[in-house]
Formats: C-alpha cells, sequence, structure tokens
C-alpha cells in the first residue's frame, strides 16, 4: 500500500520519534527504485549493504534514545563522480568503469557522521561535461515527467532519482549549471554555493576553478538541512573558505522578504526565452513585489559573453585535469605493449566519449603555444569583468533574479547533433560559475506541456541564508512545492 509524501525532515522526525525504523524506510527505498528506475535508469549502481548498515546504527540510536544527527536515516542518492570508499567511481566514462574509490570524499564523511543512508551511484554526463545525461557511457536518464525527454545534466541521474521519488535528496555537482538545470527541468530545488563553501576533496575534477558539489531536494526546507549537512571547511580542499560565517541556515528560513531589493537580469529575460518560461518569470517578479518587495530591472552587460567564457576556461581546465587518464596510473589500459605512445592513443580513445574528446580538443587548442593569450588570457579578463558586473548589480540590490533554463525539457536526441545549442542550455546558469556565488532554483511553473520552469535566484558571496529565505517565501507563497509527476505522487 502507497504511503502519503513526506519531506525529508518529517521523514526524519518520524524515525527519530521511533514511529518508523529507518530499516522500514530503507526496505520502501530499494521497492520503489526496483518498480522506478528500470523506466527511469537515475542509478549506475545501488549500494545497498552499506546503506543498510547506516540505518542499522540509526535504529540502534532510537532504540537506546539518543537523539540523531540531522537527517539521520533519510535514504540518499550520491551523483558518480564523488568518492566513496569501496564502491566505484565511474563519473559514467569507461576509462573509469571499473575504478574503485580507495577513499571517502569530504562530503560522504559528512554524510556518514549524519548517518544519512547512501543508497546508490546515480548516472551522469560523462565527466561531467553535457546538459541532457545522454552523454553517459551507460545509459540515457530519463526526465520522470515525461519519459521521452532529458532530466538536464549533468547531475541528471541525482535529480531523477528526486524527482521521481526514489530518494527524497540526492547530492550533484555544479559547473556551469550542472545542478540548477536539472533541478529546473525537473522541477525540484537545486542549489550552488559559493565556490568554496562546501569542500571539493574527493570529488572528480572536471573545471578546478568552477566545480562544486550541490544539493538537490523536493522543497527549500530539505535542501537547507541537506546544505547545513555538508557545508563546512577542509583542509584537504586547498580552495575551501576556512573561516566562513557559521549560520544556521534552516532558523534563517522564516525571515520575511518584505523590504528586499531585488534586480532582474534584462538580458537573460531577453535570451532566447521559450514564451511560457518567460511568463512564468515575470509572474515571479510580480509575486515578489506583491510579498513587498522591492522589484526592479538590472543590467550585467558582460553576461552575453559568459557561454564564450566558459568554454574556454572549463575546456582548458578539463584538458589539464584528464591527462591523468593515461592508462598507466588507474583505469582503463588498452594496448599494454612496448610502444607507450600508442597505449595512450588507443586508452583515450576507447575509455572517452565524443563530448569528453571534444572538450579535450578545444581545450588543449586554447592552452597552446600561440594561442593562450589570444583564447585563454582573453576569457579570463572576461570572467573578471562578468564578476564586476554582479558586484556593481549587488551593491545596488541584495539578490538577483532569472530563469534557470531558457527552455523546459526538450526531447532525447534533439539537441545530440548540434552540440552549440546544447552548451545554450546553460546560458542562465553558467555566469554563476564563473563569478564564484551562489544561486537557487526553485520552481516557478508550468509550460503548456505541464513541464516544470525554474526560476533563479542569485546571491553575493555566502549568501546562502538569505537565497534559501528567499526562496522559501516564494515556494510558501505560491505553494509551488514538492512537485511530482502525477503518475509518481504516491509511489
Amino acid at each position: 500500500m502507497s504511503k502519503p509524501f513526506l519531506s525529508a525532515l518529517e521523514l526524519h522526525q518520524q524515525i527519530q520519534a521511533g514511529e518508523r525504523s529507518a530499516v522500514e524506510v530503507l526496505d520502501e527505498t530499494f521497492s520503489t527504485i526496483e518498480k522506478l528506475d528500470g523506466q527511469i535508469q537515475a542509478f549506475n549502481a545501488l549500494t545497498k549493504d552499506i546503506a543498510y548498515a547506516t540505518a542499522n546504527q540509526v535504529d540502534q540510536k532510537v532504540k537506546a534514545g539518543e537523539t540523531l544527527p540531522l537527517l539521520a536515516g533519510v535514504p540518499l542518492a550520491l551523483k558518480d563522480n564523488i568518492h566513496m570508499e569501496g564502491v566505484k567511481t565511474t563519473c559514467s566514462s569507461k576509462i573509469l568503469q571499473d575504478y574503485v574509490a580507495p577513499f571517502n570524499a569530504t562530503v560522504t564523511n559528512h554524510l556518514n557522521r549524519h548517518l544519512i543512508p547512501i543508497v546508490g551511484k546515480t548516472n551522469m554526463d560523462e565527466f561531467a561535461m553535457g546538459s541532457s545525461t545522454e552523454n553517459s557511457a551507460f545509459n540515457k536518464t530519463k526526465n520522470p515527467w515525461d519519459v521521452a525527454r532529458v532530466p538536464g545534466g549533468s547531475s541528471g541521474g541525482s535529480a531523477a532519482a528526486v524527482a521521481s521519488g526514489q530518494t527524497l535528496i540526492s547530492l550533484g555537482s555544479d559547473t556551469g549549471g550542472s545542478v540548477r538545470q536539472p533541478a529546473s527541468l525537473c522541477g525540484i530545488v537545486g542549489l550552488k554555493p559559493t565556490y568554496g563553501l562546501v569542500s571539493r576533496y574527493g570529488l572528480v575534477a572536471f573545471a578546478s576553478s568552477l566545480d562544486q558539489i550541490s544539493p538537490f531536494a523536493m522543497n527549500v526546507s530539505d535542501l537547507a538541512a541537506l546544505f547545513q549537512v555538508i557545508a563546512s571547511p577542509d583542509t584537504m580542499d586547498s580552495t575551501s573558505i576556512q573561516d566562513p560565517p557559521q549560520v544556521d541556515y534552516m532558523a534563517e528560513l522564516n525571515k520575511p522578504v518584505e523590504g528586499l531589493k531585488i534586480g532582474y537580469i534584462a538580458e537573460l529575460l531577453d535570451a532566447g526565452l521559450q514564451p511560457e518560461v518567460k511568463a512564468a518569470i515575470e509572474k515571479a517578479i510580480q509575486t515578489y513585489r506583491d510579498m513587498g518587495a522591492m522589484v526592479e530591472a538590472v543590467s550585467l552587460p558582460n553576461i552575453k559573453y559568459a557561454i564564450a567564457s566558459y568554454y574556454i576556461i572549463a575546456t582548458a581546465e578539463a584538458s589539464s585535469n584528464l591527462a591523468r587518464y593515461d592508462g598507466v596510473r588507474y583505469g582503463l589500459r588498452e594496448m599494454d605493449d612496448k610502444d607507450i605512445y600508442q597505449m595512450y592513443l588507443a586508452t583515450r580513445a576507447k575509455g572517452f566519449g565524443n563530448e569528453v574528446k571534444r572538450r579535450i580538443m578545444l581545450g588543449t587548442f586554447s592552452l597552446s603555444s600561440g594561442y593562450y593569450d589570444a583564447y585563454y588570457g582573453k576569457a579570463q579578463k572576461v570572467r573578471q569583468l562578468i564578476r564586476n558586473d554582479f558586484s556593481k548589480a549587488f551593491s545596488q540590490f541584495d539578490f538577483l533574479i532569472g530563469p534557470t533554463s531558457p527552455t523546459t525539457a526538450f526531447k532525447i536526441g534533439e539537441k545530440s547533433s548540434d552540440p552549440v545549442q546544447m552548451y545554450l542550455s546553460d546560458i542562465a546558469t553558467i555566469p554563476v560559475n564563473l563569478a564564484g556565488i551562489p544561486a537557487i532554483s526553485i520552481p516557478c511553473g508550468f509550460d503548456n506541456q505541464h513541464l516544470p520552469i525554474g526560476l533563479q535566484l542569485f546571491g553575493p558571496h555566502l549568501s546562502e541564508a538569505g537565497l534559501l529565505r528567499t526562496a522559501y517565501a516564494f515556494e510558501t507563497q505560491t505553494g509551488l512545492k514538492n512537485l511530482r509527476p502525477e503518475a509518481l505522487a504516491t509511489v
């Protein structure tokens, strides 16, 4: 018999109260995965033994009358580029299909300390390079709202797992929109934190100056709780912010937004949006005005160069980071003979997919002698101009808003043959990663095919508490939370 939908926090409270056991919850979770994932294909692998070991610890603590840590007992899905000791980390690539992680990522340690059962590793675009989860070497994850459509990417598996109700929370990574864009397309909530606020130790690198591990949830409250679990300084990550402000993100949620100054980014509203997306964003602007916020247009003139800048910087960093996959140290080795050069070529030719090869070649070109200053150097200068635009805007406004994705979920295969059109899917999300600022995507409506639309909120560095509060106010005002396709709502 189907149980009514619960939030992650409500489920945690029931477990703490002894109303349900963590093992029982896990039984139901794996039963749901068995029913749904053959169609959705969100998971690359399940980690049942590890999850049940954690759930048993939770039940023992409840039986002993102990207070559980935040979100203990709530099953979680983990993107397959985040290390979990003794479990494969494949990055959905053939070159790492048999690689077993020898250590935990820092966020994995945080999850373990909070006794959050990790039920499996989720599918993704290979090495997080993509916007649709079609670039996986293993499966094409489907959007739970319409299985003929993509869930977004690169964290499509983690987003689809939550949107389909296979788990209530998950972790992905966001390099150019890889959490916010699938959150938008799947009708859930996704946060990209300030660069350095969540440790990257144990995250397989794509573009090191852009990557951030990021949470997904069905609603803002659950998202705030999961973010509270994973955000902390880490001496193992040299880019970690070592002395961040101590904030109770959940305690900040109920503060009013009346009097806030919010700017809507004019360039993003004119970025060729699907008509229903533009209408939903304009309605969201009015909603904030109705709640007492001052909302006015703001211009970020250099944002139009963000895509070009990003695809030079990100591919350059990818070309450097992926040089380590050479068939010598770990991962796939092809043609193991005396000619090491041929072994390199054969290993990388077989191990990497077409999109990864494309980005390695683009990045190698922009870093090559005679082109570095013309491409990579200029892209970094443009990056600084984009940062300056955001700084100027935040001197006038508390937060900014705009669309998350220019369209709702597109058909599988629709953009596969046109990389430029695929790259443009991230036109509204990429500027955030270049600037290193936080942003959140929340549901704000539906198109005429009842596919979800996402609203993106941008904040200055370390403004996550205010961002979550501003998102929570919108969610409360509109009732757009815990959205799930009707056929899956009670599974």
